[in-house]
């Protein structure tokens, strides 16, 4: 009888622990969920960045180059008065 009380205790146990366990597995999935968005957001995020800065980079470049075109237009001017005078 003893034997019995003790083992349905353990079962009552085990089935609390069981109870615990799927809580804490539904805990742990609710946050794996939460990570997996967030890391989906910032790879969104950065993608974008990354396309801004791509485009603001290729603007940047065009601009240099048109600079350098004018230095070099002007170097080739004054060359030229120069050898004029």
């Amino acid at each position: 009888m003893d034997e019995l009380k003790l083992l349905k205790a353990r079962v009552g146990e085990l089935e609390q622990r069981v109870e615990h366990l799927r809580v804490s597995r539904r805990v742990l999935m609710n946050l794996l969920e939460k990570v997996e968005r967030e890391k989906v957001a910032l790879v969104h995020r950065l993608e974008k960045e990354n396309v801004r800065l791509q485009r603001d980079n290729k603007r940047f470049a065009k601009w240099i180059f048109s600079k350098n075109r004018e230095i070099v237009e002007l170097h080739e001017k004054m060359e030229s008065s120069e050898q004029k005078a």
